[in-house]
C-alpha cells in the first residue's frame, strides 16, 4: 500500500514545525530566566553559577531519558501517541514551574519537562519524513526550522515585554496545550500503519545494540549532533563567564542565547535548502562544520572586543550549529520504519543528553588550565568527533524509507 502524498504546508508537517516552535521557545526561555528566577529563589551571584549548570544538566539528563522512552513508544505505539503524549507532560509541567518556591521543585519540575519536550522533534521529524516525497523531506526540515526561529524571537520578544519569568512558564504551557488540541486533526503514517500489521518488531531499542552495524549507524548520529549542544550547552549558555574572563563588559546569557538561535533557525533553514539544492545531507553537513569551527575560533579569539561583536558571533555560532533539523532528518533515514522513531527520538535526546558530560569534562578541563583555555581544547575535541561521524555515515538524500530492520 502506497502512503498518500502530502504537501509541504500540509497540517502534519505544520504540527511538526509548531513542535519545533515549542521546543526553541522553552529551551531559549530557560536559559534567559535561568539567572533571574534563581536570583528571585535567594541564591548567591556563586550559587547561581552551581545551581544553574545543574539545572541545565538535569533537564539535558530527562531529555535523554525521555529520547528512550518516547522513542520506542513511537515505534509501538504510534508517532501521533507520542506527539499527544509528550506536549501534554511538557505542558503540565511548565505551568508547574511558575509555581516552584526553591531549587528543589525546580530541578523536579525542570526534569519532567525535559522528559515531556524529549519526543517533540524526533517524533515530528519522523512523521515527516514518512508522509512526504522523498525529494521533499530536505525542504520539510526548512519549514520545521522557519518555526523554530519564530520560536526563539517569541520567547526573547516576551521575556522583554513581561519580564516575569513565572508569567512566561504559564505561557510556555499554554502553548503546548493549544498544540495539543491542533494535533486531533492529524492522521498516523501509513507507512507505519502498514509495518504495524506486520509480524515484525517494533521499538525493540536492544536492537541498536544487537548488530555491531546498526549500532555504529546508532552511535554516529548522537556524535553528528555533539557540536550543537556544545556550542548550546557551553559557550552560550554561560556567555557572561567568558565575556568576563574576555575583557567583554554587559554580556547577558539570555540575549547571547537569543542572538544565537535566530542564528541557529536560519542556519536551519539554509541548511535544508543546500542539501536539497546539492541532493545531499553529507555535504550540506560538512559546509556546516566548517562554519561552526569558522565562528568558534573568531570567539576564542576575542580580547576587549564590543557587545555587539560579541553577540554576531553568538549568532554566526548558532548559524553554524543550524544543523539540528537536517541531521535528526539524516538519522530518521538511517533506519527502518519499525525502529525509526526509537532512533529519531532518542538521537535527538542523546545528543543533548550528553550536555551534562561535556560539561563535566569542562568542569575537569578547567582544573587543569584556565576557563577559556578549557572550552577551546573541549571543542575541538567534540568537532573532531563529529567530523569522524559525519565521515563514515551514509549519504541519504532520495533514500526509500519504507524498509524495516
Amino acid at each position: 500500500m502506497h502512503k498518500k502524498e502530502f504537501g509541504l504546508l500540509s497540517l502534519p508537517v505544520i504540527v511538526a514545525a509548531l513542535g519545533f516552535f515549542v521546543d526553541v521557545f522553552d529551551l531559549l526561555l530557560f536559559g534567559i530566566v535561568r539567572k533571574p528566577s534563581l536570583r528571585e529563589l535567594g541564591l548567591s551571584d556563586e550559587a547561581i553559577l552551581s545551581e544553574g549548570e545543574l539545572l541545565l544538566s538535569v533537564q539535558m539528563t530527562g531529555m535523554m531519558l525521555g529520547g528512550i522512552v518516547w522513542g520506542i513508544l513511537g515505534d509501538k505505539k504510534g508517532r501521533l501517541k507520542v506527539l499527544f503524549g509528550s506536549i501534554l507532560l511538557y505542558s503540565i509541567a511548565n505551568i508547574a514551574n511558575g509555581f516552584v518556591q526553591t531549587t528543589g521543585q525546580y530541578i523536579i519540575i525542570r526534569f519532567i519537562a525535559g522528559f515531556g519536550l524529549a519526543g517533540e522533534l524526533g517524533a515530528g521529524i519522523t512523521l515527516t519524513s514518512e508522509i512526504l516525497a522523498k525529494e521533499k523531506r530536505g525542504l520539510a526540515a526548512t519549514v520545521i526550522a522557519v518555526c523554530g526561529v519564530l520560536g526563539g524571537i517569541s520567547a526573547a520578544l516576551l521575556y522583554s515585554g513581561i519580564g516575569d519569568w513565572r508569567m512566561l512558564y504559564f505561557i510556555g504551557g499554554g502553548l503546548g496545550l493549544a498544540l495539543l488540541i491542533l494535533r486531533i486533526a492529524v492522521a498516523e503514517s501509513s507507512m507505519y500503519d502498514t509495518v504495524k500489521k506486520s509480524s515484525v518488531q517494533l521499538g525493540n531499542f536492544l536492537q541498536f545494540f544487537t548488530s555491531k552495524e546498526r549500532f555504529n549507524r546508532y552511535m554516529r548520529g548522537i556524535l553528528i549532533g555533539l557540536p550543537v549542544w556544545y556550542i548550546i550547552g557551553i559557550l552560550v549558555s554561560f556567555a557572561d563567564q567568558f565575556g568576563n574572563r574576555m575583557g567583554i563588559a554587559g554580556v547577558k546569557p539570555g540575549d547571547a542565547l537569543m542572538y544565537q538561535y535566530i542564528g541557529l533557525g536560519l542556519g536551519d533553514i539554509c541548511a535544508g535548502l543546500l542539501s536539497n539544492a546539492w541532493k545531499s545531507r553529507r555535504k550540506a553537513l560538512f559546509v556546516f562544520y566548517a562554519v561552526t569551527i569558522l565562528f568558534m575560533i573568531l570567539f576564542f579569539v576575542q580580547d576587549h572586543s564590543s557587545l555587539a561583536w560579541f553577540y554576531f558571533v553568538c549568532g554566526g555560532l548558532g548559524f553554524g550549529a543550524g544543523i539540528s533539523v537536517l541531521y535528526i532528518t539524516t538519522s530518521a533515514e538511517q533506519f527502518g520504519t519499525n525502529l525509526r522513531a526509537s532512533a529519531s527520538i532518542s538521537i535527538t535526546n542523546m545528543v543533548r543528553g550528553f550536555t551534562p558530560l561535556m560539561l563535566l569534562c569542562f568542569a575537569q578541563l578547567r582544573k587543569l588550565t584556565d576557563y577559556v583555555s578549557a572550552a577551546w581544547i573541549l571543542g575541538a575535541v567534540v568537532m573532531l568527533i563529529g567530523i569522524v561521524a559525519l565521515w563514515f555515515t551514509e549519504e541519504s538524500f532520495g533514500k526509500d524509507l519504507d524498509f524495516t530492520e
